[in-house]
């Protein structure tokens, strides 16, 4: 997979101000809270929750829960696995889930369903890209980075078969 089937689609600085901005705004929104468990869906949300937590005004715990439907595909499997033994402590918590990537829905869907029913004292989500015209299960984030068309997309955490996370934008692969 070579970079010359890359195109940008949200740059490195827009992130970056929009992770500011949603920082600011769910500290705003959750104002008062002692503690915050962030739970980050491995792999896709590591860089995306690590710099959201260095902007949230709330004191963190960060938890990992595992969860695939891609496999080495670019479509969805439509099964999702959850990998137990990331599973995160949230009883009696007030969670945040941040997520790469909102499409079907299925993924952010199921790991709810599992969340929940460790009872948690708040749930709420947050996902960098939200692909409305994806969308198969109904499911919406409570704050969302960016609203993307229903192309394929790498970088800043997303990947095609585990390469181009690494990217500090997110770009369109045209291959």
């Amino acid at each position: 997979m070579s970079k010359e089937h890359l195109e940008e689609l949200i740059s490195a600085e827009k992130i970056r101000e929009r992770v500011i901005e949603l920082g600011a705004e769910i500290s705003r929104d959750l104002a008062g809270l002692d503690e915050l468990t962030v739970v980050c869906v491995l792999k896709g949300g590591f860089i995306f929750t690590a710099d959201l937590v260095r902007h949230l005004a709330i004191p963190c715990r960060i938890e990992f829960i595992r969860a695939s439907s891609y496999g080495t595909h670019r479509a969805s499997s439509g099964k999702v696995m959850l990998d137990h033994h990331h599973d995160p402590h949230v009883e009696g918590k007030n969670v945040l889930l941040v997520e790469d990537i909102l499409d079907t829905g299925l993924t952010l869907s199921r790991i709810l369903d599992e969340l929940r029913g460790h009872n948690p004292a708040s749930m709420h989500v947050c996902t960098l890209l939200d692909k409305p015209s994806a969308r198969t299960t109904p499911v919406k984030a409570d704050y969302t980075g960016f609203t993307i068309p229903d192309v394929y997309v790498v970088g800043y955490g997303l990947d095609a078969a585990g390469k181009l996370r690494e990217l500090p934008y997110v770009a369109t692969l045209n291959a």
